[in-house]
């Protein structure tokens, strides 16, 4: 395995875990806690939905707030657009 490949697998595993902490802040906010350990089959379309999207919105604030003071490079470099080819 190459270098960059290893650092690239690094971040992954990295950016995943930071990814679930906000997702069991976020529902027990929301009132859902230990979501990750209860069946998500249990929860209605709408509490599944009210995480992911709350999750979304605190991103979306977060970003805006970081270009607003003048940080925009930081939030473009952080995360990599993938766009579809047509």
């Amino acid at each position: 395995m190459s270098s960059s490949s290893s650092s690239s697998s690094s971040v992954k595993k990295s950016a995943q875990s930071a990814l679930n902490r906000f997702k069991m802040e976020v529902a027990g906010e929301l009132g859902i806690p230990e979501y990750d350990s209860i069946d998500k089959g249990n929860l209605s379309s709408r509490e599944n939905g009210s995480v992911g999207g709350n999750m979304t919105k605190k991103m979306v604030a977060f970003a805006e707030q970081a270009m607003s003071q003048g940080q925009g490079s930081s939030v473009n470099s952080s995360a990599r657009t993938v766009f579809p080819r047509s």
